[in-house]
Formats: C-alpha cells, sequence, structure tokens
C-alpha cells in the first residue's frame, strides 16, 4: 500500500528537504518512542556514510531522548548488520539511517523490528498517520534518555560471517575485485574475502561523505568490469551504499543481475540440500525465464509485489531459504533476516569455485525473456503522480496489459524510493515488447516538464 511518506523501503528524500529534514527527524523520533519504544525504552541507530547521516542522526537522538527513551548509536554500519544483531542490543527497535543505492543528496529512514523484520504497511501507516498529525509531544523533566556506543556488533557480525565458511582459507585461489560503493560495508567488507584467502582489489572504499554510490557500487558497475578484465579476476562484487544489494560480474566483464544470482544459488543450495521446500520466491518484477529454469529443475517459483519485506514475508510463510529481486536484493534465511550483499556474495564466490568452470562459462544461468525496463524521471514527487493518475496514461497502460495477456507482461509503477516511474514489459516477441513499451513511455513522458 502506497504511503504519502513511507514507500517500500521506509521513508526517503533529498536531505534538508522534506520530509527528509531535521525537524521530520525528532518529530519521527517522538512518535516512536510514544507508538514502539515502551517497553524496554531503547532504540537502535545506525547510518551510512553520507553526510547527511550525520544531521539526521542527531535529530533522531534529539527526540528519542527527549521522550525518555535510550539510544544505541551503531554508527556507520550496513543494513545487515542492523537486521542480524538488533536482537542481541536489547531494543524495542531499530533505526537505519540510509538512501541505500541513491546519490549523496538522497537519504532515507529504515524503520526495523526488535527482530530485524522491517515494519509492516499497517506499522507505516500508523506512524505516519501520528506523524501527520497535530498532537504535540512533551517530555518528562525527570525522564531523559541516555546514548550508549554499540561496540560489538560489527564484530560479532564479522565473526558469525566468517563462520559460513567451510574452511578457514575456502576462498584461496579466487581473485576478486570488489567495489565497496563507498559505502558502509567499506571499512572491512574487502578484509573478510581476504580473510578466506582470496586474493582482493578494492574500489570505491574512501567513503567522503559525498562520494556514496557515485560512479560505482551496484547502479555504476562500468570501472569494476573494466577491472574485472584487466587484472583477470574470476568475479567482481558490487553492493550498493547500504550492503543489500548485489550485482556481480563474471571474468569476462559481463554485469549478472539479480535473476541470473537467485537462479545459480538456488542450483548450489538444492545440491547440498539447503534449498527448503524446494522453492524461491521472487517478484513480479523478475523474468520469466528464471521462472521457467526453476520450473524444470522441480523447484517451486512464487511471485509477489515490488519490494525486499515482500519477498521476506512469502519466505516466512512458505519455509523458504531463498529469495530476492532483480535489482540484487538476495535474502539467504538460514544465514541472514534481509538482504545480504556481503553473505550472497560469498555464497557466489564457494559456489563458483565447487563449480570449477570460469565464471563466465557459469553465468547467465538461463536464458532471458526479452524485456524492457525503462525508468522515467520527474523534477519531483508531484509531478510523477499527476503523469501516473493522468486519464490517458491509465488507458494506454490498460489497453497494453490487455494486449499482452496470456503472452507476457506489463507493469507499471512508481518508484517506492525516487520520482520514477518504471515501466516493464516483456514476451517472447522482442518487437512486440518494443513496440508496446514505446507507447507506454511516450505517453507518460508528456507529462514531464
Amino acid at each position: 500500500m502506497a504511503h504519502a511518506l513511507f514507500g517500500t523501503d521506509g521513508m526517503r528524500g533529498v536531505a534538508n528537504s522534506f520530509p527528509m529534514t531535521a525537524e521530520v527527524a525528532l518529530r519521527l523520533a517522538q512518535v516512536l518512542s510514544r507508538l514502539i519504544c515502551t517497553t524496554k525504552k531503547r532504540v537502535a541507530i545506525a547510518k551510512d556514510t553520507r553526510v547527511s547521516s550525520y544531521m539526521l542522526e542527531a535529530a533522531l537522538t534529539a527526540g528519542f531522548t527527549s521522550m525518555g527513551v535510550d539510544v544505541v548509536k551503531m554508527r556507520v554500519a550496513p543494513t545487515p548488520v542492523v537486521t542480524s544483531q538488533i536482537q542481541d542490543l536489547d531494543v524495542d527497535m531499530g533505526i537505519m539511517i540510509t538512501a541505500s543505492h541513491n546519490p549523496y543528496r538522497d537519504n532515507g529512514i529504515k524503520l526495523i523490528g526488535p527482530y530485524g523484520n522491517k515494519f509492516s504497511d499497517e506499522w507505516n501507516r500508523k506512524v505516519e498517520e501520528l506523524l501527520i498529525s497535530d498532537e504535540k509531544f512533551v517530555g518528562s523533566v525527570d525522564e531523559v534518555g541516555k546514548v550508549y556506543k554499540d561496540k560489538t556488533s560489527v564484530p560479532t557480525y564479522i565473526e558469525n560471517v566468517l563462520k559460513l565458511a567451510p574452511t578457514e582459507n575456502a576462498l584461496e585461489g579466487l581473485r576478486l575485485v570488489i567495489d565497496c560503493a563507498n559505502g558502509a560495508f567499506s571499512k572491512f567488507m574487502p578484509q573478510i574475502f581476504k580473510t578466506l584467502g582470496a586474493g582482493v582489489i578494492v574500489l570505491s572504499n574512501e567513503p567522503n561523505g559525498y562520494n556514496i554510490n557515485e560512479h560505482c557500487g551496484s547502479q555504476h558497475t562500468e570501472i569494476l568490469e573494466q577491472t574485472v578484465v584487466d587484472s583477470h579476476a574470476h568475479l567482481g562484487i558490487a553492493v550498493d551504499g547500504d550492503g543489500d544489494r548485489l550485482i556481480v560480474v563474471d571474468h569476462l566483464g559481463h554485469r549478472i543481475d539479480g535473476d541470473q544470482i537467485i537462479a545459480f544459488l538456488a542450483d548450489y543450495l538444492h545440491r547440498h540440500d539447503k534449498l527448503k521446500g524446494d522453492a524461491v520466491v521472487a517478484t513480479i518484477w523478475s523474468n520469466l525465464g528464471l521462472e521457467k529454469y526453476l520450473h524444470e529443475r522441480a523447484i517451486s517459483f512464487y511471485r509477489t509485489n515490488v519490494g525486499e519485506r515482500y519477498v521476506i514475508e512469502q519466505m516466512r510463510q512458505i519455509g523458504a531459504s531463498l529469495g530476492g529481486e532483480e535489482s540484487g536484493h538476495i535474502v539467504l534465511l538460514d544465514y541472514a533476516r534481509t538482504g545480504d550483499a556481503l553473505i550472497a556474495a560469498l555464497m557466489c564466490c564457494l559456489a563458483v569455485k565447487e563449480d570449477g568452470r570460469k565464471s563466465g562459462e557459469i553465468f547467465p544461468v538461463f536464458t532471458k525473456c526479452p524485456c524492457k525496463i525503462t525508468n522515467i524521471r520527474f523534477a519531483g514527487t508531484d509531478e510523477m503522480n499527476n503523469a501516473y493518475e493522468a486519464p490517458d496514461v491509465k488507458d494506454v497502460i490498460l489497453r497494453m496489459q490487455q494486449k499482452m495477456q496470456g503472452i507476457g507482461s506489463v507493469i507499471v509503477r512508481k518508484s517506492g524510493t525516487e520520482p520514477v516511474i518504471k515501466v516493464r514489459v516483456e514476451a517472447p516477441d522482442e518487437q512486440l515488447v518494443y513496440a508496446v513499451s514505446v507507447q507506454i513511455e511516450d505517453t507518460i513522458g508528456q507529462y514531464r516538464d
């Protein structure tokens, strides 16, 4: 369900502009103090490396402590560290300050439950209703929260990840190029792979507050691709700013998306009897070729709405251990509570080494069905909403969906994280895919300034 402030993965926008202001962050903390932080009266806050994360952290901390809630500062830490370690912090909830794969100017606030789960639509709605209400929040002069520094979560996470490898030098012989996106994994991700015996070339691990995701990371793999080829590496690994998204590059420099990674890991886990329920969960955005590939291997395939938390909800419902999104969110519930780019990358490396072939011979795992994805960017959210709700836009989408019924799919959706309308058309006939997509794109495009 759409929210005025909350999208598919929390609240997001341009930093220092509504709703990503210090004022909103402070009030949000007061709202969460009233609604959520009522039992232990403790909250954990982590952030990525963008410069505005410090401003939002300070505002949130002020809001919580003003309402008598203690704050545990996790400092710069990836989202997977928060979701995996939050139970050990004895808190009512966690907050991750990040705009994920977006540029440094953007920022966001992800709300995380006490067991590492993302907030549901229902709870997002409750938080938002109180946030935009006229209710005033006044703390008690006798109850002011304290601030603590968390010193254990990252070391514990690193220790747990290393235990997933079958031997201490499990990656010996592999040459890897790792792009840390100048984000939250920059400090320790390369060292984990070195500790396990891999030869590592590191890219974009010197964050300065302004270079997160800039020409690097999961969204910009051009430099990674060239470096893999030039260095004769076996594999390239790219994560995003908060470390929950993974893209792989094979030894030939080809970008491998989340669907191919899911297929590869499904085979790997299946061989080791670790694919629970013989099932995989992905979204409506995943390629039809993935579904066909898994069905041919007697692996059940389930689709959800776009959004990692919907994938996780379905996985838990059916007892699956593998799920994810084409965008690179890979969820391995036996090892992590949410998408974890580092753990997914480690599993990919172990699987590649076990396979014995060069990665360019392994990937692509399946043949993709022709698909065209177009991101139509707008100046702001209002302009995007006006275009999306326009009668002629709704009409062309309906007509094209009817035209593709039974042979393919047409999906048009608003991004939950930026002012973008995403158009996705898929069918066996490539010319038909292009023609249908262009009709929709042209109709939407006329509403751009």
